[in-house]
């Protein structure tokens, strides 16, 4: 019954409802990984980042292989202010993420954040070879504001 009705809080863009509804339920219930992933989602979209990144790194040691919580893990270090942790983390994801156009343009950057303009410049390259869309994105993205022009 919680688990619905945070769905349902979810679905009415009140995140921070979602997770009251998710805090009373047992531990070995909390820990599953479709719990967690409901979890991850409401802190994301609370901009819980600290909480976030705690919760999809569980989800990356449940599911090594799942690129997807690589990303996300990356992402709310990067958000808590930790980009050199959000960049470790993100290498540490499967190699299916190689070949994913998200992990290079995240990748670009948290290198222009810590300053590595090549490294960064070569992972947007990539990036925008497996999904030019993207550089519309980057054009108004802060974090590549100190690339200048975009490869």
């Amino acid at each position: 019954m919680r688990v619905r009705a945070a769905v349902g809080w979810l679905e009415l863009g009140l995140p921070d409802e979602a997770l009251v509804e998710l805090e009373p339920l047992p531990w070995r219930i909390q820990v599953r990984k479709s719990l967690l992933e409901l979890r991850l989602v409401a802190e994301m979209a609370d901009r819980s980042w600290n909480a976030a990144s705690e919760t999809a790194r569980l989800l990356c040691l449940k599911d090594p292989a799942e690129p997807q919580f690589f990303l996300h893990a990356a992402y709310c270090l990067h958000e808590t202010g930790d980009t050199l942790a959000a960049c470790h983390w993100l290498l540490r994801g499967p190699k299916a993420l190689f070949s994913e156009a998200t992990f290079h343009y995240n990748l670009a950057c948290y290198l222009a954040v810590l300053g590595e303009h090549s490294r960064a410049k070569s992972h947007l390259r990539t990036a925008f070879s497996l999904d030019e869309s993207l550089r519309e994105s980057a054009h108004a993205d802060q974090d590549l504001v100190g690339l200048g022009a975009l490869p």
